[in-house]
């Protein structure tokens, strides 16, 4: 690569990536789904992060099976014909639990930086694994797409380090670090079409040809993924592909964007050119040349919080732009179109430039309610014809002028011809919407163009067939320009009528069938039952963990005179962790203090003698730190009937028990050493002695991974998993009913779906509590923990991945776990199966491997 671009195989690559995180997809079948989807939105390259946390369950163990299965999302991307820029971290970021870094590490002595000697064996140890896979994938070897390789390190001495490190690991591809001679940028998310194109046409105009979309798909922070910082288990809800991997409103100005890139080989190679300025002071222009072609560009920018029409010199024409407020356009001259044509100037943003077999395409973009000016330096007069009733044209002086008023969803056609050549120009003017269904396409055997689908996932050319896969949500007609030799065409393996039509194009007679949406069942059949046995005096506890230790690995202090509660020193990284107290000398103990340390979201509730003491939030009074911890202390004071019974026991030797249950153990991103847990408990009233024990998660889940499971009783002995016997739980017409209580309380039943194997259906699970709820309820679906609802907020619809989620005439299970203050209303509240969008094709989806109770 040099200072204008990538170089591969020895052409220039402006680099249009999409970033997605495999790991937030936990349906490797759907992996493909999404590639697919962001290669047919202009997409080049896919970047990747990789969580080490979701591969390391403990010191030295490490998987990359199943929905960790590198090497299979490393083989889908090649063979979806996307570049990967990789980024193993070791530290992510991302708003994943400690930025990616196993929780086991916050145990071993190892700060989070590459100057620790301890950390850098492990991270050592880490990217070692990952390279081991990636290797084989490298662009260079011939065996893969892996072109980029991302670094974690801007110091130059670590730099060193580790670009000896991947060089002894075989890897070969160029190291992106700070310093290099292509930056890679982290651009900031965007809100809407208009400020994404005001974001990326800002990267183009300061000759960017490296580009990264954040998110393309942004997916579920699934399980106890997510980082204290990300607010709910919806990762980016403002992806171009959202979490339901539907297309968004901020989409088109990313495709029309990135087959640009693709498509006009012009910008792979523009640089800064004479300044020049719009008449209106309030549009502010950045001028760009491409100097092996002639070229220029010109990215006009709207900052006012009004509509600016004002002229704007053009290829020596002052010519009159419009630019919406708060947004910004990308204006264009001197592209070569094809046998002798050229781009005088246009109003409207060129989408692509390409040449399908004796013919030549130009498509341009603008918002609906325009009018588009597209005018072509011709030498001699053209014929045009006009194919739709939009267009019309002048020729004059060597310039053919034509006008567009571009409707919403519509695309106009006007084909040129003149005496000089016997190729065609075909001319496409469409609006935002119109152009997400203008699909190119590049086989072996040459280049297509299709119009028409929602999607174009395939093309292949097979004989005088030309055979296509793709998506319809409605009824579309499909248009299709081939190289010669096309006659017939399939679509998703079945043939349809078609015929040449004016625009020189084979179109379908009839419409291409839409998807009707799926038959959701009403979720009934409920059976419910409570926990927290922990918070019985009489619970055996022999099998916890002492929690005795007087020093600590974390950067939290600890408390004089007491022991070390945190969760992580005793291996308990994820999810709840219980603890239990034997106080012995209790006679007169008025109340209780307990301090603890969690992420966003925390709760601690307590319990003397199986009496509850009370709930407390982080937040009731106290604030976080800023860096993704927020500590509390609960001030509980012991009720009458507990205070007398203690008092009964004035000289026995019989130990009270304090349990206390603390959600949860997320770990900050800046400071992942942090305590998480219990901190520190103070006494009123009386100075009792205290022996404490910890339960937390059981050993990670071999199928779904170390994130998965927390210490409830419930999830402990399986209560999530598929095949548990629950024929002895109570029946409820609805997870909203019950007693007021404090504690835990799960439900549970069971659905089935029949979608059709030809319909691609997402269905989610809406929860909303309401007023008056304050409870925080865990979903499993088919023992897969799909994040947590925080009650008294928003409703949310937990996306329900096809894999995970049974759709093919199959049953599902679905568990909540639910913390109720005693206080609130208790139950999730409203809880039903939504759908999120249909359509006919699709992917083979195969199932996520769900296993059972035992």
């Amino acid at each position: 690569m040099d200072r204008h671009s990538l170089l591969v195989d020895g052409r220039r690559l402006a680099l249009w990536s999409g970033e997605l995180h495999p790991f937030r997809l936990p349906s490797p079948s759907l992996w493909r789904d999404v590639l697919q989807k962001m290669r047919a939105y202009g997409h080049n390259a896919v970047s990747v992060r990789l969580a080490w946390n979701q591969h390391s369950p403990a010191p030295g163990v490490y998987d990359f099976s199943g929905v960790r299965d590198l090497d299979l999302f490393l083989r889908t991307a090649a063979e979806c014909a996307l570049y990967v820029v990789l980024h193993p971290g070791p530290y992510i970021g991302a708003d994943v639990d400690a930025g990616g870094l196993p929780g086991w590490l916050t145990t071993v002595g190892a700060g989070a930086g590459a100057a620790d000697p301890a950390y850098l064996r492990h991270a050592d140890e880490w990217l070692s694994r990952v390279n081991a896979v990636v290797a084989r994938h490298q662009f260079t070897r011939g065996t893969g797409t892996v072109l980029l390789y991302r670094a974690d390190t801007p110091e130059r001495a670590d730099l060193d380090h580790l670009r000896t490190r991947l060089r002894a690991d075989g890897i070969e591809v160029p190291l992106l670090h700070a310093g290099a001679p292509l930056a890679w940028e982290e651009p900031e998310r965007t809100r809407d079409a208009a400020e994404a194109r005001r974001l990326h046409l800002a990267r183009l105009a300061r000759g960017s040809t490296l580009h990264n979309v954040h998110m393309a798909f942004g997916g579920t922070s699934w399980g106890w993924l997510p980082a204290p910082s990300a607010p709910s288990p919806t990762y980016d809800p403002t992806a171009a592909i959202d979490e339901a991997r539907r297309p968004t409103d901020k989409l088109a100005p990313l495709h029309q964007l990135g087959h640009l890139l693709r498509h006009v080989p012009d910008f792979t190679r523009m640089t800064g050119a004479p300044a020049v300025r719009a008449a209106d002071a309030r549009l502010r222009v950045r001028h760009l040349a491409n100097p092996d072609t002639g070229a220029h560009a010109y990215v006009v920018r709207n900052d006012s919080a009004a509509d600016v029409t004002s002229t704007l010199p053009m290829g020596g024409t002052d010519v009159e732009v419009a630019v919406p407020a708060r947004d910004a356009k990308l204006f264009a001259t001197g592209l070569h179109l094809g046998a002798g044509r050229k781009l005088a100037h246009a109003t409207v943003q060129p989408m692509l430039t390409m040449s399908v077999g004796r013919l030549d395409v130009a498509a341009f973009v603008g918002r609906a309610g325009e009018m588009a000016h597209v005018v072509l330096d011709c030498p001699n007069e053209p014929w045009p014809t006009r194919l739709d009733e939009e267009a019309a044209w002048a020729f004059d002086d060597g310039r053919l002028h034509v006008s567009v008023p571009l409707k919403e969803d519509r695309l106009t056609r006007v084909r040129v011809r003149s005496g000089e050549t016997d190729r065609t120009l075909l001319l496409i003017v469409a609006d935002d919407a119109a152009s997400l269904r203008l699909w190119p396409y590049e086989t072996p055997s040459g280049r297509v163009l299709v119009r028409g689908p929602e999607l174009l996932r395939e093309a292949a050319l097979d004989g005088a067939v030309i055979r296509l896969t793709g998506d319809t949500v409605d009824e579309r007609e499909l248009e299709v320009w081939a190289p010669p030799g096309i006659t017939d065409v399939t679509w998703n393996g079945e043939a349809v009528q078609s015929g040449l039509g004016r625009a020189l194009s084979l179109m379908t007679v009839w419409p291409l069938p839409g998807a009707a949406g799926p038959e959701l069942p009403a979720l009934d059949g409920w059976r419910q039952r409570t926990e927290n046995f922990e918070s019985r005096p009489e619970y055996g506890d022999e099998g916890w963990t002492a929690a005795d230790r007087r020093t600590s690995a974390s950067t939290t202090p600890v408390p004089d005179g007491q022991p070390v509660l945190f969760a992580d020193d005793y291996g308990f990284h994820y999810g709840d962790v219980w603890y239990r107290g034997r106080l012995t000398g209790a006679a007169g103990l008025e109340s209780v203090s307990l301090s603890y340390s969690t992420g966003a979201h925390g709760l601690l509730m307590a319990w003397l003698d199986g009496e509850p003491l009370g709930t407390h939030r982080p937040g009731d009074g106290d604030d976080g730190d800023g860096k993704g911890t927020w500590t509390g202390t609960a001030d509980l004071r012991l009720p009458a009937a507990v205070r007398e019974a203690l008092g009964e026991r004035r000289g026995e030797d019989t130990a009270a028990v304090l349990s206390v249950l603390v959600r949860r153990t997320q770990h900050a991103q800046e400071d992942p050493r942090a305590a998480r847990g219990l901190t520190a408990a103070r006494f009123e009233g009386a100075s009792p002695r205290v022996s404490w024990r910890i339960m937390g998660a059981a050993a990670a889940d071999p199928v779904r991974g170390p994130l998965n499971n927390g210490g409830l009783y419930g999830e402990r002995h399986g209560w999530h998993l598929p095949g548990y016997d629950d024929g002895g739980w109570e029946p409820v017409s609805s997870p909203s009913r019950g007693d007021r209580r404090q504690g835990v309380t799960w439900y549970r039943t069971g659905f089935r779906l029949d979608v059709p194997p030809e319909v691609d259906a997402s269905v989610g699970l809406l929860l909303d509590d309401g007023p008056g709820r304050a409870s925080r309820v865990q979903v499993f679906l088919n023992g897969w923990n799909l994040g947590e609802y925080v009650g008294g907020g928003a409703p949310h619809t937990f996306v329900l991945p096809n894999g995970v989620l049974r759709t093919r005439a199959a049953a599902n299970t679905l568990a909540l776990a639910v913390l109720s203050d005693g206080e609130s209303a208790p139950g999730p509240g409203a809880v039903r199966l939504e759908a999120l969008g249909s359509a006919a094709g699709g992917v083979p989806v195969e199932p996520v491997p769900s296993p059972g109770a035992r």
